[in-house]
């Protein structure tokens, strides 16, 4: 298996790590790659957009082709997963900051996002907070100047909330998060990720009929 984390800017090193981690976790045989070009794109199983700054990040993206390679491996099945400013890039559609400074988006889920939605670098905090989807324990998530989802339509559903606020989405091949998930030792979600990438190489090898089975 190949994973690749977005490495323009933002925190990536913790991705690579986290990603590690999970796979020894799964006794998944394969690599995180750190991507700054889009022809190291080619042949990953899944793709990791990070958190960071969500307009430099999207700009760079943009600049380097790496933003219409995302697109592509989208559309073709290939899981995508964003946490934080990852969440703001795949969105359809941003707040008025995101207007205003002409910011990419990657427009891949069916959600509007708010930047900065629980305050600026200040007001970070962590939470436990329940999300079903990883079992029954409860996750802990860290905030640092968190987007959150103010409306989500079509097949994307909320998966996580904290005060009122999707902080959690999914869509299809596609899972965004408002936390960081890399900056704490549980590696659940990108262990369901991983999951999600096993399965979508069955059904693009297979032409949709069968899924590979979770380890």
């Amino acid at each position: 298996m190949k994973i690749g984390i977005i490495g323009l800017q933002g925190a990536v090193s913790e991705h690579l790590e986290a990603v590690r981690r999970a796979m020894r976790k799964l006794g998944v045989q394969g690599e995180a790659i750190w991507v700054r070009k889009p022809e190291q794109l080619e042949d990953v199983d899944g793709v990791i957009i990070p958190g960071g700054e969500s307009t430099t990040i999207g700009k760079l993206m943009q600049r380097t082709g790496t933003l219409e390679r995302v697109k592509q491996l989208a559309e073709s099945r290939v899981p995508i997963l964003g946490t934080c400013a990852g969440l703001i890039m795949l969105a359809k559609r941003g707040d008025e900051q995101v207007m205003r400074t002409g910011q990419p988006l990657l427009g891949l889920m069916n959600i509007a996002v708010v930047r900065n939605a629980f305050g600026r670098q200040r007001e970070s905090f962590e939470v436990d907070l329940d999300i079903p989807l990883l079992g029954e324990e409860p996750f802990r998530c860290v905030f640092i100047r968190a987007p959150a989802v103010k409306e989500v339509w079509g097949d994307a559903e909320a998966i996580a909330k904290f005060q009122g606020k999707i902080v959690g989405v999914r869509q299809q091949n596609l899972i965004a998060v408002a936390f960081h998930p890399e900056l704490t030792p549980d590696t659940r979600l990108h262990e369901h990720f991983l999951r999600m990438c096993q399965n979508a190489y069955g059904h693009r090898m297979s032409g949709g009929m069968h899924t590979i089975c979770d380890r």
